[in-house]
């Protein structure tokens, strides 16, 4: 059983201790490639250094998240370009919107997420996209771009069914984490997985955040890991009425498309 996870933050400072044994216990764990995510612009070489250590298992996104939207500038499009260049990145992003901490202004969210899409579509490159609270918004922007796209994921999908039914009649891909693992809010996940199909289902950790609730026993930390993709995949299988092997060989087959690893 291999799991691949679209969704690991390597390069945060709560890894810069032990980095190699956490990627040793992923791999031990039965992940077979993880595609580490950028956040801004600065950091992607730092991303891309870990990525080209060992370049037949980890990949990289190259993009900017909503909360770094301030930063975009008028020469930003043309360095994320230079950026895309790195035989590591598979996909532009973090990009997307973010209206539930509102880090950057709106408009500049909003006109950052464009620019990297438009990039994206140039590139031909999918999209790994982050939304809180913004689904209208960004279904919008996205219904003008959609067709261009060779494709695009839904990252840690929080949000409910009228967002889900959209972003699937977008045909895009859904990442699940270990948020549908939170008993607090996250139960609403469960009944609605069901209604992903297979070909649009994706797992990852989004480590070191949302260490899945359920994880007996919980490291004193409170870090999350990749490893613990296990765990995030147990409660999905077991909300999907599939098994574990079956979960992970179809969402594996999924993100080896849609990455083209």
């Amino acid at each position: 059983m291999q799991w691949i996870d679209i969704g690991v933050n390597l390069t945060d400072k709560a890894f810069a201790e032990d980095r190699e044994a956490v990627l040793q216990r992923g791999w031990d764990a039965g992940i077979s490639h993880m595609l580490l995510t950028t956040t801004s612009l600065e950091h992607a070489p730092d991303v891309f250094r870990l990525c080209h250590a060992d370049p037949q298992r980890l990949f990289a996104t190259a993009g900017m998240h909503p909360h770094s939207a301030r930063d975009w500038q008028a020469d930003s499009q043309a360095q994320l370009r230079q950026l895309a260049a790195d035989p590591a990145v598979r996909a532009i992003g973090e990009c997307g919107l973010d209206f539930n901490r509102d880090f950057s202004p709106r408009p500049k969210q909003i006109r950052a997420l464009e620019e990297q899409l438009e990039i994206a579509v140039e590139l031909d490159l999918p999209v790994f996209l982050h939304e809180r609270d913004a689904d209208d918004t960004l279904i919008g922007i996205l219904q003008d771009y959609r067709d261009r796209l060779p494709a695009a994921v839904v990252h840690c999908f929080t949000a409910g069914r009228e967002a889900l039914y959209a972003y699937l009649d977008l045909d895009l891909h859904i990442g699940i984490t270990g948020w549908i693992c939170d008993e607090r809010r996250g139960q609403h996940l469960h009944p609605l997985v069901k209604d992903i199909p297979c070909g649009r289902l994706m797992i990852e950790t989004d480590a070191p955040w949302l260490l899945p609730r359920s994880l007996s026993p919980k490291p004193k930390s409170r870090r999350n890991e990749p490893a613990f993709i296990t765990e995030v995949g147990r409660v999905l299988a077991d909300c999907r009425n599939e098994s574990m092997a079956d979960l992970a060989a179809h969402t594996s087959a999924t993100a080896r498309d849609f990455f083209r690893l």
